[in-house]
């Protein structure tokens, strides 16, 4: 067997590429196309994401940019046109068009005549780490962030498309270009397909997690305990012992003094901890720290504007939260936060929160105190509450270690992925 001979490319992101491939800058291989939409050509917005590529913005889902009423400001995209957001391609902000229709002024498309060029070789080019990373020193940084430690991180870089047309990029036969394409959409498919596999497992443990809390905090662990209806609808049936009391009755709403300055937030997974000892990146900070309270390890936690989504629970640790939390707690022997904890997600689950709730922001809630106040509550003898818990803690720990598992699969088959277009476009790996 013959052993290809290589070269050094004479770029570090690239390495060393096969003998026979040229090295020819992006200006001389792709063409940007600056085709206005005035006069009117399509209405058919196009939006672009680094998870879905090109899709039409009717599709379009949750928050983000409106799109402009005025539809000539915006450029004219064709099928097989390269779509490149020029403010976020460092984060993987780029697309193949598969679709006329009109895209961002911020955006660049670029497209090919070229019988020596096959687009979407350059498509997935622009997809790999290595070429997104080779760009950090051709941006303009409009947006900065600090980092715990003090650094500034520039999160935004529009990168100048002259900045762009200036780059060495590989240029393959296009025999080799074909067979890359081809080679590049059988495996990625199989990858996908293992991904998707994986997600649907993910989806189906979350939902087993679900209704197994929902199963126990409702009718208990005992299946020989006699039932009762319990006239509300969405809950059935409960044991004949239970007994529904308002929240007001069991409940105090604290507002405790600042002793520990470690922000505490509450996650929509229900876990209720120090910010700092998960994640610290995407979050907004408060300049004035208006009705900031303090939270005590083992204080029930609800996040008003996020409760419908879950993010209720017990702080693992003591700090300070900001005023859209209900720090809640009980003078009452009989009551045990933990169980608490669970019946009210399953109130999520069941969308009693969400129903019960002033919508005020997209994907969002507000339930405030006064609504948890007149909530009834399901209520147990306290040596079931703690025997439901743990009961609970054993087997969602389970699951979640089962979920935490399947996600690291995830991530290393999408680095997989990731590495095996860089090896084909590099020409590293052998088609």
């Amino acid at each position: 067997m013959l052993t290809r001979k290589m070269k050094d490319s004479g770029m570090k992101w690239i390495g060393e590429l096969p003998e026979d491939w040229e090295i020819r800058k992006l200006k001389y291989t792709l063409e940007e196309r600056n085709e206005k939409n005035n006069p009117i050509v399509t209405d058919n917005i196009l939006s672009l994401s680094v998870e879905r590529g090109v899709f039409p913005y009717a599709e379009k889902t949750g928050g983000g940019n409106k799109s402009k009423s005025d539809l000539t400001a915006y450029k004219v995209a064709h099928p097989n046109d390269i779509v490149i957001n020029s403010m976020n391609i460092l984060a993987g902000a780029v697309g193949l068009s598969r679709y006329t229709g009109i895209v961002s002024p911020v955006y660049y498309t670029l497209y090919t005549t070229s019988e020596e060029i096959n687009i979407t070789y350059y498509y997935y080019l622009f997809r790999t780490r290595e070429f997104q990373r080779s760009l950090l020193g051709l941006g303009n940084g409009i947006m900065m962030r600090e980092s715990s430690t003090g650094k500034l991180n520039t999160i935004r870089m529009r990168i100048p498309m002259d900045k762009l047309a200036g780059l060495f990029l590989p240029l393959p036969p296009r025999r080799v270009q074909d067979l890359i394409v081809k080679s590049l959409a059988k495996d990625i498919k199989v990858v996908n397909k293992l991904i998707n596999q994986t997600e649907q497992s993910i989806k189906e443990l979350k939902n087993y997690k679900q209704s197994l809390i929902t199963e126990s905090v409702t009718k208990g662990i005992d299946p020989n305990v006699e039932m009762k209806d319990s006239d509300v609808e969405w809950i059935g049936d409960i044991p004949k012992h239970w007994n529904f009391i308002k929240g007001k009755y069991i409940f105090e709403k604290l507002q405790r003094p600042i002793r520990c300055d470690e922000i505490i937030t509450a996650f929509r997974d229900g876990q209720v901890m120090q910010r700092s000892k998960r994640r610290t990146e995407g979050f907004t900070t408060s300049l004035k720290e208006i009705g900031y309270q303090g939270v005590e390890k083992g204080d029930l936690v609800i996040h008003s504007m996020d409760a419908f989504a879950g993010a209720i629970g017990i702080s693992q640790d003591n700090g300070k939260c900001s005023p859209v939390c209900i720090v809640l707690n009980s003078s009452n022997s009989n009551i045990y936060n933990p169980y608490f904890s669970y019946l009210m997600k399953v109130y999520a689950y069941l969308g009693y929160i969400e129903s019960m709730a002033k919508g005020i922001r997209v994907r969002s809630t507000d339930f405030k105190y006064h609504t948890f106040a007149n909530t009834f509550l399901l209520i147990p003898e306290l040596q079931e509450q703690q025997q439901i818990v743990q009961y609970l803690d054993d087997k969602v720990s389970t699951i979640d270690r089962l979920i935490e598992d399947k996600i690291k699969v995830i991530e290393e088959l999408e680095n997989y992925k990731k590495s095996l277009i860089y090896e084909y476009v590099t020409g590293k790996k052998e088609v």
